[in-house]
């Protein structure tokens, strides 16, 4: 068997920091990880709700409102949620939290300190963070041109100097982009990137092949210099083959199916009759009841 004759760009993401990082943390697991993150006493930790696993019982967690988070009373009235926990060690002792992945991804350690103290990332990629990290909104809701930046995509940044932790579905890669090289990727294949990355997003195909094809996806061009992370399986891909394998066949045979994103999906019934009266007439219509549960 040949080998190959080249070496890939991309390299697998490997944690670096510095010397002085005191923050002790282990990521057990395979496909879906844990990070288990050491406290010290009246240290503090910062999580997404429902990601806790398990801790000691010197931890105490409470709720916490980010008034950081521009977007939070919206968030909250289309039902996500825009609260954090905290979870603070009150004894003399060292003790230890797990924070699980809320779904089949890998965890990424990423100290701020590295990358200029900020960070864009997808809103969902976020899991926690230790010392000085915020978790701040990047939409601007300023009425402006029709220029596409990264804040369509990239709806979060997170600011500071400490540690915090990504995930990432499938498997996932880092690139070091030069000064002025460029690259293109699946807009919902990226994770994270820095802020100096300069950003485009367009359609990868003619709108005749996004209507009729079923090919709708988004692609980003990226510049140097920076740092992009790559996800392999990003979730709405996952869930569009979960939707479409207990599908019925008809429409799984559909390729506007594919146009269907959705984030999570709950349960998808069968076709059930649903009957109307018209002037004593009683008909039956055929209905597919697709229910779904954003993310």
């Amino acid at each position: 068997m040949a080998a190959p004759f080249f070496s890939s760009p991309f390299q697998p993401y490997v944690y670096q920091s510095s010397e002085s990082a005191v923050t002790a943390f282990q990521i057990l697991g395979g496909e879906a990880q844990i990070v288990q993150i050491m406290l010290k006493s009246q240290e503090k930790l910062i999580a997404k709700p429902g990601t806790m696993c398990y801790m000691s019982g010197s931890i105490q967690m409470d709720n916490n409102y980010i008034p950081e988070h521009e977007a939070g009373f919206w968030q909250w009235l289309f039902g996500r949620s825009v609260t954090s926990i905290v979870l603070c060690n009150l004894g003399p002792e060292d003790g230890f939290v797990g924070i699980a992945a809320p779904s089949p991804a890998r965890i990424l350690p990423i100290d701020l300190a590295n990358f200029g103290g900020e960070i864009l990332c997808q809103p969902d990629a976020f899991l926690c963070s230790v010392n000085d990290v915020r978790a701040i909104s990047n939409v601007d809701q300023r009425p402006r041109n029709f220029e596409v930046g990264a804040e369509v995509i990239l709806k979060q940044k997170l600011v500071g100097q400490g540690l915090a932790f990504l995930v990432g579905c499938g498997s996932v890669v880092q690139k070091i982009l030069a000064p002025g090289e460029v690259l293109i990727v699946d807009a919902v294949c990226i994770v994270a990137m820095t802020c100096t990355i300069n950003f485009q997003l367009k359609h990868s195909h003619p709108m005749r092949r996004v209507v009729f094809g079923g090919d709708n996806q988004l692609m980003a061009t990226l510049s140097g210099p920076g740092v992009v992370f790559i996800q392999s399986l990003p979730l709405p891909r996952l869930s569009q083959r979960i939707a479409r394998a207990v599908a019925a066949p008809s429409l799984r045979d559909n390729p506007k199916w594919r146009h269907y994103n959705l984030t999570s999906v709950s349960s998808i019934s069968r076709w059930e009759p649903e009957r109307y009266g018209f002037g004593g007439v009683k008909t039956i219509n055929w209905r597919y009841y697709v229910s779904s549960q954003l993310c």
